[in-house]
């Protein structure tokens, strides 16, 4: 949880993602209580919102599409508020956008490379491991360099499956050398993923540079040899909370 800041008020920050969706309920700048639910759950996701008290604002990532905004607008539409959408812009929060066109960065990305910047004030890493996978490049300037989108971890052994005759749905485990086809293959998704990894933190050329690492499928990831790695859960909602109180303040 971040630390209390001078800016005060209830906030809620939401993080709707394509397969899960976060919030965290923040007062005077501390976190007091957090969730998740089921992005297909969205109506469970509303009432358990709806129970808590009315906010001040509503700050939210958005990456689950139209019907999931219209959701959170009619929430919100009870707490006579309107909800505050965040969007990538060309510069935010001490980070610079190198995104072709910004504003088609995605906000889930956008909000954790803030948070991120705020973390580390240095060259990073910034890795979310959830239904796709994402390395995002920042630099000792906090500028976003450009990133990785590559199918998660379970997405790409799904797609094995569906697109390979004669395999068969059972769990593995990740190993060197696997000697079963369920190893070969859950090996073979965590091995693509460390690659994208460590191909990204080599152009960096900076071999100080933490990987941040957040999402959750994170835990499915070994430890990464040659690499300062920390795990931080809530990037995203983290950054949304830097950026309510960077337009608050």
């Amino acid at each position: 949880m971040r630390a209390k800041s001078v800016c005060g008020g209830s906030v809620l920050l939401l993080d709707i993602g394509n397969s899960r969706s976060k919030w965290a309920w923040v007062e005077h700048g501390a976190w007091q209580r957090s969730g998740a639910h089921e992005t297909v759950d969205l109506d469970g996701l509303c009432r358990t919102l709806a129970a808590l008290p009315a906010p001040g604002r509503v700050l939210v990532s958005n990456v689950a599409g139209e019907l999931a905004a219209a959701k959170v607008r009619g929430l919100c539409q009870g707490w006579g508020l309107e909800p505050e959408f965040v969007q990538a812009c060309r510069a935010q929060c001490g980070v610079i956008n190198g995104y072709e066109l910004p504003e088609r960065l995605g906000s889930d990305r956008w909000a954790a490379l803030i948070a991120a910047w705020q973390h580390c004030r240095a060259a990073c890493l910034v890795v979310n491991c959830g239904t796709a996978t994402t390395v995002d490049a920042l630099s000792a300037r906090g500028e976003f360099l450009g990133g990785l989108i590559l199918p998660g971890m379970q997405m790409m052994r799904e797609a094995l499956l569906r697109g390979t005759a004669q395999l068969r749905d059972d769990a593995g485990r990740a190993c060197d050398f696997p000697r079963n086809t369920a190893d070969a293959i859950y090996s073979g998704a965590v091995a693509a993923t460390q690659g994208a990894v460590w191909r990204q933190h080599a152009l960096l050329a900076d071999a100080a540079a933490p990987c941040l690492l957040s999402g959750g499928a994170a835990l499915q990831l070994p430890d990464m040899l040659g690499i300062r790695v920390e795990r931080i859960d809530n990037l995203v909602l983290q950054g949304l909370q830097v950026i309510g109180e960077t337009r608050a303040c």
